[in-house]
């Protein structure tokens, strides 16, 4: 790896260098490297892009990290990872995309990620978008999850998309079994003519189901944001979706929440709130000796924390 591609992957990921244990990392649309451990299987596909995680039953405190980097302007790609994991798993999972973009055409990546969770299985996913560039080309990541858990299955997720990222639209699909749960922490920051829509649909089929959906995001300049998330309980279950966000200058941000309740016990909510940041904060911070706009990066800072 050069030093702008060792850059993205601490960026992405964490990383100083290839990582010990399961790990997949692909560079400029090709597999760079894969590892197995003796719990967590890599398979590369055969039929198109992607790869295939098998994560034995009980296999626990373990980590698997599937980074991707483009450092080529104009290449364009689709890739699809489905995750099996067994019974009884406790494991973490670290991935993310990071683009160098140093030309004038237009890179992407665009990733689909299947979760298989089997009964009593828990992971966490974690997943950093991040691009750069001294370029004029657009970086573009459009991400797609698809999640089903098995009866007390615990999937928790926490995406970031912080900085450089031209357009992006995250679709989320989930659905749940019984005493299984979902829960979610996005965080979003657009800037320039950046835009960013996140979609999120979950049904709660089974009894004692539940999930939890944040959205944390802040627009600047003149981006514009779109949060649109769907919970249906269709059984005695439990759901809660929040929007909050930031906006500043000449940005828009629209949220449009959406709750349905088949079941007479299902117990959902959904909130909603978009506003500046508030007069007194500035000024509570501006009596500390910061100026306005380092009071506003700090406050900033702490909401996206």
């Amino acid at each position: 790896m050069d030093k702008i591609q060792q850059n993205l992957l601490k960026e992405v990921a964490g990383l100083h260098k290839v990582p010990e244990g399961a790990y997949s990392l692909r560079i400029n649309g090709q597999l760079h490297g894969k590892n197995s451990s003796e719990n967590i299987e890599i398979v590369q596909k055969t039929d198109k892009p992607g790869i295939d995680i098998y994560v034995k039953a009980g296999t626990k405190k373990e980590s698997l990290h599937i980074p991707v980097i483009l450092s080529q302007t104009g290449l364009r790609e689709l890739v699809y990872n489905d995750f099996h994991i067994g019974e009884d798993c406790d494991v973490t999972i670290v991935a993310g995309c990071g683009i160098h973009n140093g030309g004038s055409e237009t890179s992407e990546h665009s990733g689909v990620h299947a979760f298989y969770l089997a009964k009593n299985a828990r992971v966490k996913y974690v997943e950093k978008h991040y691009g750069q560039g001294d370029g004029n080309g657009k970086n573009i990541m459009n991400p797609t999850t698809y999640v089903e858990l098995d009866e007390g299955a615990y999937l928790e997720m926490e995406t970031a998309q912080i900085k450089g990222v031209d357009s992006t639209k995250r679709t989320t699909r989930a659905i749940l079994g019984a005493k299984s749960t979902l829960i979610v922490s996005e965080k979003i920051m657009t800037h320039g003519d950046q835009f960013a829509e996140t979609e999120f649909e979950v049904e709660l089929n089974g009894e004692g189901a539940g999930t939890h959906v944040v959205s944390r995001s802040v627009a600047r300049d003149k981006s514009r944001q779109r949060f649109v998330s769907r919970i249906k309980g269709n059984a005695e279950c439990s759901g809660h979706t929040e929007c909050d966000a930031i906006i500043l200058d000449d940005a828009t941000v629209a949220a449009v929440p959406e709750i349905l309740a088949v079941h007479p016990d299902a117990s959902l909510i959904h909130e909603a709130a978009i506003g500046k940041i508030a007069g007194e904060q500035l000024i509570k911070l501006m009596t500390l000796g910061l100026t306005e706009k380092e009071a506003e990066e700090e406050i900033i800072n702490g909401f996206l924390r």
